[in-house]
């Protein structure tokens, strides 16, 4: 199910960083200071690799585009 607004802006820090997954490895990552981060995770050459695609509300991510 994809994110919605509201659900991230609603999102609470924990004492641990959490996902709050969008599908096909996009994701907003959460931390205990309250910052939201854009993540894309995905696979190169059989190894797992994450890439940051900026912060939230501030990335044209949450846009869309």
């Amino acid at each position: 199910m994809p994110l919605s607004n509201t659900s991230v802006r609603m999102a609470k820090p924990r004492p641990k960083t959490y996902k709050l997954s969008d599908g096909q490895g996009l994701y907003v990552e959460v931390t205990p200071s309250g910052s939201r981060y854009w993540r894309l995770k995905y696979r190169f050459a059989g190894k797992e690799k994450r890439l940051a695609l900026g912060v939230y509300p501030d990335s044209a991510a949450c846009q869309g585009a």
